[in-house]
């Protein structure tokens, strides 16, 4: 029998794991739930069996960090791990490499529903709808409110990074005749060229953008490259947009850039500490925040559990799951 460990997440959904591992695999497989959300649960519910036996798989979410002692307590038994998600950040995916453990995610089930939300901050921060909303509750009607508001036709809105979910926000966006550009060390400029998008350096991309989207991942390299020096290369009319991943940009940073009145607004799925605690962008009027959802949709979710369970799926049949992880790609 093969044993398969899920987190308990709203993202993950237990009966379409059995229904979907039970038509793909010969053997029987036998479910688990936990709740985890730690390293520390993760291990305590790898090692609750008590008969001598692990699970040959986890399926994890974003809230459950794997690290390099977890693989190395959840046993020899252990074959994937899967992340429901992107992003596989807390993932020591080197570790798992070491011990023989397959990692694999779920690149492309929420690219619509990212990109989408992307504009949708982009957009309520650019025509001030929070002011408006919030004027119009307090008993006011004047325009003036939300003052001011440029044409997104006149504007330049820079891309960090050009993976799939910023290239389909480059389409989405190329019906309202703004000028794109885009910084990635890892995209050539003339695949950015094919999507009318120009190539450009990191501090080229503020100086030049009026506004700014982050799609980028967290590495070792970018982790707060968005720093005061990056905001300050922005204009007083500019909005910041994180759908990447929050530590991509120092919070600190753009509260004082916030506060100084240097940039007008950010629009932010993604924060440093999730959930905030006393966050100082959570709560203000030149904020648009939510609470890392960019990705849902009923259609995403389905998505989600659907790939996930084909990887397990996959490796449990000794095959190269669909989301393998690189553990040499250089976005690591």
């Amino acid at each position: 029998m093969r044993r398969v460990l899920l987190s308990a997440s709203s993202m993950i959904d237990p009966d379409a794991f059995r229904t979907l591992l039970g038509d793909a695999v010969d053997e029987p497989v036998e479910i688990a739930v936990a709740p985890l959300g730690s390293t520390e649960r993760l291990v305590e519910a790898g090692s609750e069996r008590g008969d001598g036996t692990g699970f040959d798989a986890v399926v994890v979410d974003v809230d459950t960090p794997v690290t390099a002692e977890a693989i190395d307590a959840l046993g020899d038994d252990l074959e994937a791990v899967v992340r429901a998600a992107v992003g596989v950040d807390d993932v020591d995916v080197a570790a798992a490499a070491d011990a023989g453990v397959t990692v694999t995610r779920v690149p492309k089930y929420c690219t619509e529903e990212v990109a989408t939300h992307s504009l949708s901050l982009l957009f309520a921060c650019l025509r001030s709808v929070t002011p408006y909303d919030d004027a119009v509750a307090d008993g006011r009607w004047a325009w003036e409110d939300g003052r001011p508001v440029r044409r997104v036709s006149a504007s330049t809105i820079g891309l960090l990074s050009f993976g799939p979910i910023a290239r389909r926000a480059a389409e989405q966006l190329s019906g309202f005749g703004a000028e794109l550009i885009a910084h990635d060390p890892f995209v050539d400029g003339d695949r950015m060229r094919e999507r009318g998008v120009e190539k450009v350096k990191f501090d080229a991309l503020f100086d030049r953008s009026d506004h700014v989207a982050v799609y980028a991942p967290l590495t070792e390299s970018t982790r707060g490259i968005v720093d005061a020096d990056a905001l300050s290369r922005l204009s007083a009319h500019s909005v910041v947009v994180n759908v990447g991943r929050g530590p991509v940009v120092d919070d600190g940073a753009l509260a004082e850039a916030l506060d100084s009145g240097a940039i007008k607004a950010a629009g932010l799925d993604v924060l440093a500490e999730e959930p905030p605690d006393d966050d100082p962008l959570v709560g203000r009027d030149d904020t648009v925040v939510t609470p890392h959802a960019a990705w849902y949709s009923e259609d995403a979710r389905e998505d989600l559990n659907r790939s996930a369970a084909a990887d397990v799926a996959a490796v449990l049949a000794g095959d190269v799951p669909a989301g393998r992880v690189d553990p040499n790609a250089d976005w690591l």
